[in-house]
């Protein structure tokens, strides 16, 4: 009975999230402590985030666009039942090198009348991805610093459509973490996103029907979307409050859709700024 009832705790959590999508993932990339498998943290842990930040609307695209939030978030670190940072799922393997889990993740969207290049055309919604991923963990170093390896293979679905379809991705990265003075921590990452033609197409594709002259129809093809360059800090203040911080570099250099009329440009960034306040935490602890 206590597992079900994180599991729904842990979905609200996510659906909330989503309201302004994907917090999840970015609040993961800066806050994760380079502990996993080596210290013991509360069982689950309840808490308010707030983020701002500036975001490339997509890949490729020339305009940014602003996001906030301030919601309510849980994790939960059962053995197998995990809803945390990166969102909510089942860990299935988990062992001193390899990790391997079924999840649901969530990704920010970008109305369309927000971005010239696709006004007129259909909205980019909030896109919900659920599938396997691998953590292969490939050493410690001296000073408590470690190296990781991830890959995700997601569907993709529109929570703004009604959960259509969206496509299949595939996100290969490799992490580094590590902590500096003053109890700062670190973290820097390295990627790629390829997508089968549908998730290409809803990116880059131009139906006739959205065609104009400055415009023209345009066939997306499956391959890589973007290359992805991260980094991340953040900072317990109190054992109650966290700073993060992060800075993500994307680049459509060799991209499969290059030749897109919404490729307006190569490189890309984001950059944002957030806080987490924990309200209660498990007084059982566990080997996460």
């Amino acid at each position: 009975m206590k597992v079900q009832h994180a599991s729904c705790c842990g979905l609200a959590a996510l659906l909330l999230l989503a309201a302004s999508p994907a917090a999840l993932a970015q609040i993961q990339g800066v806050a994760e402590e380079s502990t996993a498998g080596t210290a013991q943290l509360p069982l689950w842990e309840i808490g308010l985030v707030g983020l701002g930040m500036s975001q490339q609307a997509y890949p490729g695209a020339s305009q940014q666009v602003g996001r906030g939030l301030a919601l309510p978030y849980l994790i939960y670190r059962g053995r197998f039942l995990r809803a945390d940072r990166e969102g909510l799922g089942i860990r299935t393997l988990n062992t001193p090198r390899f990790e391997f889990d079924i999840g649901l993740a969530a990704a920010f969207g970008a109305p369309s009348d927000e971005v010239d290049a696709r006004r007129g055309m259909p909205d980019l919604g909030t896109l919900v991805e659920f599938g396997p991923r691998l953590k292969w963990h490939l050493g410690r170093g001296p000073d408590g610093s470690s190296t990781r390896a991830e890959f995700a293979l997601r569907g993709v679905f529109d929570l703004d459509d009604r959960l259509s379809h969206k496509g299949i991705s595939f996100e290969p990265r490799l992490i580094h973490e590590w902590r500096g003075s003053g109890g700062w921590r670190y973290n820097a990452s390295v990627g790629a996103l390829l997508g089968n033609r549908r998730l290409a197409d809803t990116f880059y594709g131009v139906a006739p029907a959205y065609a104009t002259a400055a415009r023209p129809a345009y066939t997306a093809e499956s391959g890589l979307i973007a290359w992805r360059l991260g980094a991340g800090v953040s900072r317990e203040l109190t054992p109650q409050l966290r700073i993060f911080g992060f800075a993500h570099l994307d680049t459509v250099a060799g991209a499969a859709n290059r030749a897109s009329p919404l490729v307006q440009q190569t490189l890309g960034g984001s950059v944002g700024l957030g806080l987490t306040y924990t309200f209660a935490r498990s007084s059982t602890l566990v080997l996460d």
